[in-house]
C-alpha cells in the first residue's frame, strides 16, 4: 500500500524553478445565485450600504454597545429579511423568452403597499401611546388597524411574488411590499416586547397583536427560506406547523391536548421558538464568523488555501482528489454549508480529478464527501457547533477539542478511499510544472495567522465573540503584508459581502427556530424521548439506529445548521434520557445531521457536485455515501468508546485514536477492494470485521482487530510485495 508520489526525475529537474506561483484563482469570488438581483446605479449603492450597515451593526452591538437580547435578535432577523427580499427574487427573471409582468400586477402590488404602510404607521402610533402611559393597545386597533392589514399585505405579496417577473436589475413591487411588512412586524414586536406585556406571551392575557405579527413574520421567514435554501426546510416547517393544530386529532404518542392560534403564535416569536437558540447563535457566533470569512475572502486567503493544498498533495497519485480533501477541510473552516463548499472548491478540483482519470461520478462523490467533512473540522466546524454550545452549555472550546479525533478519522477515511482507488486504477499525480512551488507558497504562510490567532485566543480563554473579532481584525492586518492589501474600500467590500452571505444562514436558522418552537410548545420531543426509552429497553443499539435514521431523515435537503437544530430538539433529549452523556448524544446527532448532505435520496452536497461533474445526481449521492462511509460508523463508537471524544485517560485516548485510525484504513481497503493489491471477497469480509473491531475501541476488540489486520498485511505483502501493478497506468 505504497503512497509514494508519482515522480518523474528528468521532468522534475527541468521544472525545478519553473513552477507557477499559483494555479488557482477565483475561489474567493462571490457566488451569484440564479435568483439573485444584480443592481446598477443608485439601487446598487443603496443595497451595498444596507449590507455594510447590517454587518457593522453586529460588530458594534457584539463588541461595543450591546442591545437588549430580544430586541437585538428581532433587528437581526428583520435586517436579513429586508436585505433578502431586496436581493433575491421569488421567481425567474424576465428575459427575451419571458417578458415582464403585466401592468395590472404592478398596480395590484403597489396597492398592497397601502395596507403594509398603514400597519407600519400604526406601529409608530402605538409607540406614542405606550410612551404616553398606555398599559396596552386596544384590541380593535391591533386587529383592524394593524393585524388584518399586515397579514393581508404579507400573504398577498408573497403569492404575487411567485408570478411577478421583473428584469434582474430592478426590485419588484411585491418584494417592496414584503420589506415594508418586515419593518411593521419588527417595529410592533420591538414596541411590545420592551413593555411588561412581554411576560404575557403564551397566556390568555397576551395581546393578539403579537400573534398577528408572529403569523406575518413566520410567513416572511418561510418565503425567504424558500428563495435562498429551497423547499425542503419550508415543507418540513409547514408539516410541523400543521401538527400544532392537527395534533389533538392524531392517535398514539403523536396526540397532544392542543394549542389555540393565539396562544401558539404569541409564543413562537419568543425565545421558545424563532428568537430561541438558533437565532441566538446566528445573531452572535455565526454572523461574526461570516464577517471573518468575508475578510479572509477579501484578502484572497481562500485562493491561498487551495494553492497550498495543490502544492502539498498535487503530486501524489490521484493528486487533485487529495487536493480536494485538504482544500475542502481548510475552506470548511470559513464556509458555513456543505453545498457552498462544493461550489467554491469543486469547480476547480472536480475537472482536475477527471483529467487524471477519475470518472465524473467518483470526482463528484469525493468532493461532496470532503466538503461535508469541512462542517466537522475544528476549530469552526460550521455553525452547528455554536448551536451545540448554546443548547448544551458546554464551552465551545471543549466541543472543538472533542471533535478532533472524529474529524481526523473522517478525513483519513476519505484520503485512503481516494488513494486506494487511485492505486487500483493506476492514476498519476499532477506534474511538477502543473502545481505551484511549495517554496514560494511557504513564504506566504503568514496568511494562516488569522486562523492561528482564532485558535490561540479561544484556548487562552477569550470568549468566542472576542476571539472572532480579533481574528477578523488580524485578517485585515495580515493582508497589509500580502499582495492583496485591504484598504478602506476592501474592508467595506468585505462588510458588504458578509451582509449578503449571512442572509441564507439567518433565514435558515430562523426557520429552524420555528420548528424548534413547535417541538418545545407541543411536547413532541418529550414523547419521542419516551419512544426511544422504550426501544432502549429492548436494545440500546436499536435505539441508536432509530435515532440515526430520524436525524438523517430530518436533515435531508436541509442545510447543516437547520438539520442539527431540529435533530437536537427532537432526538438528542431522547438519547440523554436513555443514559447517554449530553456531549456524546449531541455529537451523535450532529454527525448524522452533517452527513445527511451525502445521504441518498436527498443529498444536497452530492447534487451540487453532480451539477459540476455532469454525472447523474442519484449515482453521485450513492458514491459519496460510499466514500463517506466512516462517518456513518464512527458516531456509534462515541457511545461505546467515549475516549474518541477525548473522554478518559490519555492512554485510553491514544490507544483508541491509533487503533481507530488503523481500522479506518482497513475499512477503506475493504470498500475499494485494494490493499497492496487486489483483495478477494473473503478478504474484504475479514477486513470489514477487523475494521469494525478496531473502530469499536474495546481492549479485546482492538487486539482481535490488530490480529486480523496483521494477518492480512502479511498475506498481501507476501503476495504483492511493495504494491501490485494496476491494470492500467497513466502518466
Amino acid at each position: 500500500m505504497s503512497h509514494t508520489p508519482d515522480t518523474h526525475p528528468e521532468r522534475d529537474n527541468e521544472a525545478r524553478d519553473n513552477g507557477p506561483d499559483h494555479v488557482v484563482e477565483g475561489v474567493d469570488e462571490e457566488v451569484v445565485e440564479s435568483n439573485r438581483r444584480l443592481y446598477k446605479g443608485w439601487q446598487l449603492i443603496l443595497f451595498a450600504v444596507l449590507a455594510i450597515v447590517y454587518s457593522a451593526f453586529h460588530l458594534v452591538s457584539l463588541n461595543v454597545y450591546p442591545m437588549e437580547t430580544w430586541s437585538f435578535r428581532i433587528v437581526h432577523i428583520a435586517g436579513a429579511l429586508i436585505l433578502g427580499y431586496g436581493l433575491y427574487a421569488g421567481t425567474r427573471f424576465a428575459d427575451d423568452s419571458r417578458g415582464p409582468a403585466s401592468p395590472w400586477l404592478t398596480w395590484v402590488s403597489y396597492a398592497l403597499l397601502l395596507p403594509a404602510l398603514y400597519a407600519l404607521v400604526q406601529v409608530f402610533l402605538m409607540q406614542r401611546d405606550i410612551a404616553g402611559g398606555a398599559m396596552r393597545i386596544a384590541p380593535h386597533v391591533e386587529a383592524w388597524h394593524y393585524g388584518y392589514p399586515l397579514i393581508l399585505a404579507t400573504s398577498a405579496a408573497i403569492m404575487l411574488s411567485w408570478g411577478y417577473r421583473q428584469v434582474r436589475q430592478k426590485l419588484s413591487p411585491p418584494d417592496l411590499v414584503l420589506m415594508a411588512c418586515t419593518a411593521a412586524v419588527a417595529g410592533y414586536l420591538l414596541v411590545i416586547f420592551n413593555t411588561p406585556l412581554r411576560a404575557s406571551t403564551g397566556t390568555s392575557f397576551a395581546p393578539m397583536g403579537i400573534s398577528y405579527a408572529a403569523i406575518a413574520g413566520s410567513l416572511l421567514i418561510l418565503e425567504l427560506t424558500r428563495r435562498v435554501a429551497g423547499l425542503a426546510l419550508v415543507v418540513i416547517s409547514v408539516v410541523f406547523l400543521l401538527y400544532v393544530f392537527a395534533g389533538p386529532y392524531l392517535p398514539g404518542f403523536l396526540g397532544y391536548p392542543g394549542l389555540s392560534v393565539g396562544r401558539f403564535f404569541s409564543q413562537v416569536y419568543t425565545d421558545a421558538g424563532i428568537l430561541g437558540p438558533t437565532t441566538a447563535v446566528s445573531s452572535t457566533y455565526i454572523i461574526l464568523f461570516i464577517i471573518f470569512a468575508a475578510f479572509l475572502q477579501a484578502s484572497k486567503v481562500g485562493d491561498y488555501f487551495v494553492n497550498f493544498a495543490f502544492a502539498a498533495a498535487g503530486r501524489a497519485r490521484g493528486g487533485p482528489a487529495k487536493v480536494a480533501i485538504f482544500a475542502s477541510g481548510l475552506m470548511g473552516m470559513i464556509n458555513g454549508t456543505s453545498a457552498g463548499n462544493v461550489v467554491s472548491t469543486g469547480s476547480l478540483t472536480i475537472p482536475l480529478m477527471k483529467k487524471v482519470g477519475y470518472p465524473g461520478r467518483s470526482a463528484g462523490a469525493i468532493e461532496a464527501a470532503a466538503s461535508t467533512g469541512g462542517q466537522i473540522m475544528p476549530p469552526i466546524m460550521g455553525a452547528g457547533a455554536f448551536i451545540m454550545a448554546e443548547i448544551t452549555g458546554i464551552p465551545y472550546t471543549e466541543i472543538a477539542v472533542a471533535a478532533l479525533i472524529p474529524a481526523i478519522l473522517y478525513f483519513v477515511s476519505i484520503y485512503f478511499m481516494v488513494d486506494l482507488e487511485a492505486a487500483r486504477k493506476g492514476m498519476r499525480g499532477m506534474r511538477k510544472e502543473e502545481i505551484p512551488l511549495f517554496s514560494k507558497l511557504a513564504k506566504q504562510v503568514y496568511l494562516f495567522a488569522p486562523i492561528i490567532i482564532l485558535i490561540a485566543a479561544l484556548f487562552m480563554g477569550y470568549s468566542v465573540i472576542r476571539a472572532g473579532t480579533l481574528a477578523t481584525a488580524s485578517a485585515a492586518v495580515v493582508s497589509w503584508i500580502s499582495p492583496h492589501k485591504m484598504g478602506i474600500r476592501s474592508i467595506l467590500r468585505a462588510l458588504q459581502l458578509a451582509g449578503t452571505m449571512s442572509i441564507q444562514i439567518i433565514a435558515v436558522c430562523a426557520c429552524a427556530g420555528l420548528i424548534v418552537g413547535v417541538i418545545s410548545l407541543t411536547g413532541v420531543g418529550a414523547r419521542f424521548s419516551s419512544l426511544l426509552l422504550g426501544l432502549a429497553g429492548v436494545s440500546q443499539l436499536l435505539a441508536l439506529f432509530f435515532a440515526m435514521c430520524i436525524s438523517i431523515l430530518l436533515g435531508m435537503g436541509m442545510p447543516t445548521t437547520a438539520a442539527y437544530a431540529v435533530a437536537a430538539s427532537v432526538v438528542a433529549p431522547g438519547l440523554i434520557n436513555i443514559g447517554i452523556q449530553p456531549l456524546v448524544a449531541h455529537f451523535f446527532v450532529f454527525y448524522f445531521a452533517v452527513v445527511s448532505a451525502i445521504t441518498p435520496p436527498v443529498a444536497l452536497a452530492s447534487y451540487a457536485a453532480a451539477g459540476i461533474s455532469g454525472d447523474n445526481a442519484m449515482g453521485t449521492s450513492v458514491a459519496s455515501f460510499k466514500v463517506g462511509l466512516a462517518a456513518f460508523i464512527v458516531p456509534f463508537m462515541f457511545f461505546y468508546s467515549p475516549a474518541m471524544l477525548l473522554e478518559g485517560s490519555w492512554m485510553q485516548i491514544l490507544r483508541v485514536g491509533v487503533t481507530a485510525t488503523l481500522g479506518i484504513i482497513l475499512l477503506a481497503s475493504a470498500v475499494q477492494a485494494w490493499f497492496f493489491g487486489p483483495v478477494k471477497a473473503w478478504m474484504r469480509v475479514l477486513m470489514l470485521v477487523g475494521a469494525l473491531c478496531m473502530i469499536y475501541g474495546g481492549i479485546y476488540t482492538d487486539i482481535a482487530g490488530l490480529a486480523i489486520g496483521g494477518l492480512l498485511f502479511l498475506l498481501q505483502r507476501g503476495r504483492h510485495g511493495g504494491g501490485a501493478q494496476p491494470a492500467a497506468s497513466s502518466g
